[in-house]
C-alpha cells in the first residue's frame, strides 16, 4: 500500500473512532472553554407526517445524523434531522422524519435521547406523570418505534416511594457512559426526602445522578450533584432552576446544564448555564435514603459557560429554554463542537423559539 493510502485509512480509522465514542477535552489539565460560534432559528410551523415540530428537549449525534426527542406527552417521537455546518455556522437545519413510539400503557414525557450504535438503538427518558402515580422511565427503543428495552429504576423513582420524587422533576438527562458498558439518568428536581427546590437564596439542593449498567440493565452507582439557587426575581409566581442535560466527556467527568426560569420576565426570563462537573472523588448515594443532613461528598462543579454573556449575540437577545446537547463533529480547526436545543414548549405559555446553539470546544 502507498503512502498515500496508508494516510487515507488511518484518517478513516480516525473519523470512525470519533463517531462512535465521547472524545476526551484535555488529557492533561483539562484547561478547556467554550466558545459561542453560531445559532439557528427553526421555524414553528415545521410539519412533518402531520407532526409539529417543536418541544424539542434532548439531541444526539452519529454518523452525520441528529436525533431529537419531542416532550409530547399525547403523541411521544423523535426526529432525525441533519444539521449542516458551513465551516463554523450552522446553514441549514432538515428534519427528515418522524418515529412514534410505540406504547399506550404508560405516560411518556420523553426528556432526552442518545443514540448507541453498539446495539443500534435509541435509548430514551422519560418523567412520567407524578401526581397520576405514572412512574419515570428508561427505555430503548428501534428504529421504528418498537421499545426493545426497560430498564429497572430504583424504588426511590416510584411516585409512591417514601423518597418523593417530584412531579415535572425526574429523569430530565441521559448521557452514554464514557467507557461504552452503561448509561447515566439524571433527575431534574430533588427528591423530597434529599432537599428543597432551589430557591432565591442558596439552599442544599442535590439532584441523583444514576449510572444503570446495560448488561444488567440495573442501578449500579449514583452520585449527588448541588444545583445553584434560581437566577432572577421572578415578577410573575414561578420560578425554577433545575438540570436540564449531561454529556460525559471523559471518565466520571461531564458537562451538565443547568436552566433556571423566572415567570413574568418575557423572553429574559431563562438562565443558561454549563458546568465541568467531576465526580471522580463522589460519595456513592446510590443506598442513601436521604441526602439530608448526613455527610457525603457531592460532584464538584465549575462553570464553563453563562449565557447571560451572550444574549447580543442571540436573536431578539433571547436565551430559550436550552435542554439538549450533544458533541457534534470535529470543526474544520480540529476542535470538537457541541450543538444544543432549546425546548419551544410548542409555545402554550408564551412566544418560544426552536433555539440551536453551536458552540466550540477550545483547549
Amino acid at each position: 500500500m502507498n503512502n498515500f493510502l496508508i494516510k487515507i485509512s488511518f484518517l478513516l480509522f480516525c473519523i470512525s473512532i470519533i463517531g462512535c465514542k465521547s472524545v476526551k477535552v484535555n488529557k492533561s489539565n483539562e484547561s478547556f472553554k467554550l466558545k459561542f460560534l453560531d445559532e439557528y432559528i427553526l421555524p414553528e410551523n415545521v410539519l412533518v407526517d402531520s407532526t409539529i415540530v417543536g418541544g424539542l428537549s434532548g439531541i444526539d449525534y452519529y454518523n452525520g445524523l441528529y436525533y431529537l426527542v419531542c416532550d409530547d406527552a399525547f403523541n411521544p417521537r423523535f426526529y432525525k434531522a441533519k444539521i449542516e455546518l458551513n465551516s463554523t455556522e450552522i446553514s441549514n437545519i432538515t428534519i427528515e422524519n418522524v418515529i412514534k413510539i410505540k406504547e399506550t400503557s404508560r405516560y411518556l414525557d420523553l426528556e432526552a435521547i442518545r443514540y448507541d450504535s453498539i446495539v443500534n438503538r435509541i435509548f430514551i427518558t422519560s418523567e412520567g406523570h407524578i401526581k397520576k402515580e405514572k412512574q419515570p422511565s428508561f427505555i430503548s427503543v428501534d428504529e421504528i418505534g418498537e421499545i426493545k428495552d426497560n430498564f429497572k429504576l430504583p424504588d426511590a423513582f416510584n411516585p409512591n416511594s417514601t423518597q418523593k420524587p417530584r412531579h415535572n422533576g425526574t429523569l430530565e438527562g441521559l448521557s452514554k457512559n464514557y467507557n461504552g458498558n452503561g448509561y447515566w439518568i439524571a433527575m431534574e428536581l430533588p427528591f423530597e426526602i434529599d432537599g428543597p427546590e432551589p430557591q432565591l437564596e442558596k439552599t442544599n439542593s442535590p439532584v441523583r445522578v444514576t449510572y444503570i449498567n446495560s448488561k444488567t440493565k440495573e442501578a449500579e452507582k449514583q452520585f449527588g450533584y448541588l444545583l445553584d439557587p434560581i437566577a432572577k426575581t421572578p415578577k410573575g409566581n414561578f420560578s425554577v432552576n433545575g438540570l436540564s442535560e449531561i454529556l460525559e466527556y471523559d471518565k466520571d467527568k461531564f458537562f451538565i446544564i443547568e436552566r433556571s426560569y423566572s415567570s413574568g420576565l418575557g423572553n429574559q426570563g431563562n438562565t443558561i448555564k454549563i458546568f465541568k462537573v467531576d465526580a471522580s472523588k463522589a460519595t456513592n448515594t446510590l443506598n442513601m435514603k436521604s441526602l439530608m443532613d448526613v455527610n457525603y461528598n457531592a460532584a464538584t462543579k465549575t462553570l464553563l459557560l453563562d449565557f447571560e454573556n451572550l444574549r447580543d449575540k442571540l436573536t431578539s437577545n433571547s436565551i430559550d429554554n436550552i435542554e439538549g446537547i450533544t458533541f457534534g463533529p470535529t470543526l474544520p480547526n480540529g476542535n470538537r463542537s457541541l450543538v444544543l436545543v432549546a425546548d419551544n414548549n410548542f409555545n402554550r405559555m408564551e412566544k418560544q423559539l426552536n433555539q440551536f446553539i453551536l458552540l466550540e470546544i477550545i483547549d
